[in-house]
């Protein structure tokens, strides 16, 4: 199980262009704006300006996503988390959204609405947390 990464972005709330473009960084691990773009007008059916691109990088940048470095006259781009550590981040983020409802009944109806194979994974995540639990008590 990944833990929780200590780094975070500073808005962790990213739009559809965004997200993609964030793909693409995780893939290629360090950008410039043409590799996205080219990247992007490689599906054919797809149209989008260069400078949309950039706005979209120095966007992600802001919000704590992306490292920019300049090399010479270029800019690089590459991502301050791994994909699997915004992964990590998002699920904690949702797992705290949920269980700030503090209604047990409001849970208990939801968890009383999942099928079999979901159940049976709230009770292996239920193993794991207390047998951690347990773990650092006996340290």
């Amino acid at each position: 199980m990944a833990p929780l990464p200590d780094y975070r972005p500073k808005q962790l709330s990213v739009g559809p262009l965004e997200a993609e473009i964030l793909n693409i960084v995780w893939e290629l691990g360090s950008v410039t704006v043409k590799d996205v773009h080219d990247r992007i007008l490689a599906d054919p059916n797809r149209e989008l300006a260069y400078t949309s691109v950039t706005t979209v990088l120095r966007r992600l940048t802001d919000k704590g996503w992306l490292k920019c470095d300049k090399c010479g006259r270029a800019f690089f781009w590459r991502p301050l988390l791994t994909k699997q550590q915004a992964e990590v981040i998002k699920a904690h983020e949702q797992l705290q959204r949920f269980l700030a409802i503090g209604n047990p009944d409001i849970i208990a109806a939801f968890a009383d609405s999942l099928d079999e194979a979901a159940s049976t994974q709230i009770q292996a995540i239920a193993k794991r947390i207390q047998d951690a639990r347990q773990a650092r008590e006996e340290q």
